[in-house]
C-alpha cells in the first residue's frame, strides 16, 4: 500500500469516529519522558485530527499536516472554529518550517509510509534544539475480554478474507536517528483496550487498511463487506458491548 491509499471522503470521515486512544499514548509521554507543556506543535500523518487532539492536551497551538487532501478537510471541518488549529496538505518528507519553530512533534501511524531519511532530515530543520518527537502507533489486536471466539474469529475468518498488505514494519534505532541530530530517549510497547458494541466495532473494521484495499482498490461493494462483517460478528457480540485490545507502542526522541 501506499500513503495515498487513504485519501477516500469515506475513510476521512470514518477517521472522525476511530476510538479516541491517542490520549493514553500522550498521557504515557507525560510519564515516561515529561510533563510540560509546549506552545507549538505539529502532528504529522494527522487524518482527521484525532491525534491533533492529543497533541493539543499538551500544546497551545497545534498543526496537523497529511498527504490526503480529504483527510485535512475532514479535520477542518471538525475544528473549524477553534484558532488553536491549522492544518495544511503535505507530504511528511516536505512538510514547510513555520515562523516559530515546533518543540514537539507527534507522529501516528505514519512510520511505514515515510522515506526515513527524507523525513529525519527535513524534521530536524523544523523543529527547534531539545524538541520533542513522539512517534507511536496502536493497532486492534486478535485479542478479547473473556471472548476466545473472537481469536477464532480473526484468524479463521477475518484474516483470510482480508489478508494484509505488506508494508514496512521497521523499528527506529539510534544508530538511524543519531546521524541527523536525534536522540532516542526510549522505545515502549503497551496494551490499550477500548469496549464496543457490534454496530461501532464494523464501522472501525471497516476503516482497516487490509479492508480498504479490497475496496477501494479491488473494487468490492462496500455494503457486501459491511454485511459480511455484521453477520459474521453476530455470534462474537451476542448483543452486548465488548472490550478489544490494541497494542501500541510510542519511541521518544529528542532534537540536539
Amino acid at each position: 500500500m501506499k500513503n495515498t491509499d487513504f485519501d477516500y471522503k469515506r475513510i476521512a470521515q470514518g477517521y472522525k469516529d476511530r476510538p479516541f486512544l491517542h490520549g493514553q499514548v500522550i498521557e504515557r509521554f507525560q510519564r515516561d519522558v515529561t510533563d510540560k507543556l509546549f506552545e507549538n506543535g505539529l502532528d504529522v500523518g494527522c487524518g482527521a485530527g484525532l491525534s491533533c487532539k492529543a497533541l493539543r492536551q499538551i500544546c497551545r497551538r497545534v498543526t496537523g499536516a497529511d498527504i490526503s487532501p480529504e483527510m485535512v478537510a475532514a479535520a477542518q471541518e471538525l475544528y473549524q472554529n477553534l484558532h488553536e488549529y491549522t492544518f495544511l496538505v503535505s507530504r511528511a518528507e516536505e512538510i514547510p518550517a513555520a515562523k516559530e519553530k515546533y518543540d514537539i512533534v507527534t507522529a501516528a501511524g505514519v512510520i511505514p509510509w515515510v522515506e526515513k531519511e527524507d523525513f529525519l532530515r527535513n524534521l530536524r530543520q523544523i523543529i527547534c534544539t531539545r524538541g520533542y518527537v513522539l512517534i507511536y502507533d496502536f493497532g486492534i489486536s486478535d485479542k478479547m475480554r473473556g471472548n476466545a471466539d473472537y481469536s477464532l474469529w480473526w484468524h479463521e475468518n477475518y484474516l483470510k478474507e482480508f489478508p494484509r498488505p505488506l508494508r514496512n514494519e521497521q523499528v527506529w534505532t539510534k544508530q538511524d536517528v543519531e546521524p541527523f541530530g536525534f536522540a532516542m530517549l526510549g522505545q515502549v510497547c503497551y496494551d490499550l483496550e477500548y469496549e464496543f458494541d457490534r454496530d461501532a466495532f464494523v464501522r472501525f473494521m471497516m476503516l482497516q487498511s487490509n479492508v480498504n484495499a479490497k475496496i477501494e482498490g479491488e473494487g468490492r461493494d462496500s455494503g457486501e463487506v459491511q454485511e459480511w462483517f455484521a453477520r459474521s460478528l453476530t455470534p462474537i457480540f451476542g448483543g452486548e458491548h465488548r472490550t478489544v485490545f490494541f497494542t501500541g507502542y510510542s519511541w521518544y526522541l529528542m532534537a540536539y
